[in-house]
């Protein structure tokens, strides 16, 4: 598909076919990790979920999504591992702004996101505070993490959890950002990134 050719209009029908996919593969894999089932039924969903899958990769891209532009001049990132649209491995996160440059998401992280019993695995905690805290320093230009430093206060309960991060200061193409994870009790996690605008190639 060649997205230059891809209005606003268009974007929005692709998001509104592709969620429900996505979505229905997030409900997949978390229903295969809890299933108990009898082993007959598991042999069958094997059977035709390979089959769908072949169906699927009929016509498929050679690599990853990357990142592809609208006639409009949109980028999109449907393969991103925090926010990807067509990403069911994404939780996925949706960012919110204030006034104030405060950004923050709330979301579900499930049974698919487990490290130690019941909590989430470090590395998605880390996966989420770096998406976070990398749209704060990006927030004037795109910036790439340089360093994440996190400072894990306690586990992090699998359920609904909320994080944000504000701007400390920016010094030419280096943004410092702070943020953190919480639940419903508290922070979890506290961060901290050196963001860095990539530089120019000539």
């Amino acid at each position: 598909m060649d997205f230059a050719d891809v209005d606003r209009d268009g974007l929005e029908r692709l998001k509104q076919l592709y969620r429900p996919l996505t979505d229905a593969v997030r409900e997949l894999v978390d229903a295969t990790i809890r299933t108990e089932v009898d082993d007959d039924v598991i042999r069958e969903a094997h059977t035709e979920l390979t089959d769908v899958t072949a169906t699927l990769r009929d016509a498929g891209l050679s690599g990853p999504f990357g990142t592809k532009v609208t006639g409009d001049g949109i980028s999109i990132a449907w393969g991103n591992a925090a926010v990807g649209t067509r990403n069911a491995i994404a939780p996925p996160l949706t960012i919110e702004v204030d006034d104030d440059g405060r950004h923050h998401s709330t979301v579900t992280l499930g049974a698919a996101y487990e490290g130690p019993p019941g909590l989430v695995h470090g590395g998605v905690c880390a996966l989420v505070l770096d998406h976070v805290l990398g749209m704060t320093g990006s927030a004037d230009g795109r910036r790439l993490t340089g360093t994440l430093t996190l400072k894990y206060l306690r586990g992090t309960p699998l359920g609904t959890v909320h994080a944000e991060a504000r701007t400390i200061s920016v010094d030419g193409r280096k943004a410092t950002v702070r943020g953190t994870l919480s639940d419903a009790d508290g922070v979890t996690v506290e961060a901290e990134g050196l963001f860095i605008t990539p530089a120019s190639r000539n």
